[in-house]
């Protein structure tokens, strides 16, 4: 999911589970993403953990629900079953993806950027991850000029480049610190 549409990991999340799902268990995927889809967070998340209590390995399932749980409002378990992914599946890049998300709409840059640089890593050529990564250095560079203009209120070079980093990324390019 990029930054941008952090409460949207529906189009990341068919795309991978058309790419990775057995065809028996697609079924599955698609019923809790419908029911997600639908408003029925509590159905979704039953349907998910039924499922992966008969599959408790299955990678995909588990981060289809972290991606329900991101999407209802719970971003701390979302983010220790993306973790618990990681730790499970270290060749997945996507769990990393997802957790800097996370990371990045709490205003924790810094642990966005790591993650996504280990998702790089893993997946050279993963461009969600770099829109992200580039989006999470727009918003460090946007903090770092806020700074410097808190300090030296007087340099004129610093408001056009906090202008254009707005342009850029709109609100995100306000951090508060």
């Amino acid at each position: 999911m990029t930054l941008r549409r952090l409460l949207s990991p529906i189009r990341l999340l068919a795309l991978l589970a058309c790419a990775l799902a057995a065809p028996a268990w697609a079924d599955d995927y698609a019923e809790v993403q419908r029911l997600q889809r639908g408003g029925q967070t509590r159905e979704a998340l039953a349907e998910a953990d039924k499922y992966i209590a008969a599959h408790p390995r299955d990678p995909q399932m588990r981060f289809i629900k972290a991606s329900v749980l991101s999407a209802a409002g719970r971003p701390d378990e979302a983010q220790e079953l993306l973790t618990q992914l990681t730790r499970d599946y270290p060749e997945l890049a996507e769990p990393w993806n997802n957790l800097a998300v996370l990371h990045a709409g709490r205003g924790r840059l810094d642990q966005a950027r790591e993650a996504l640089e280990t998702a790089l890593r893993i997946q050279p050529d993963y461009a969600t991850a770099l829109e992200n990564l580039g989006d999470v250095q727009a918003r460090q560079a946007a903090a770092a000029y806020q700074r410097a203009r808190r300090l030296d209120a007087g340099n004129p070079r610093l408001a056009p480049k906090i202008e254009a980093l707005r342009a850029v990324t709109g609100a995100a390019a306000q951090p508060g610190g």
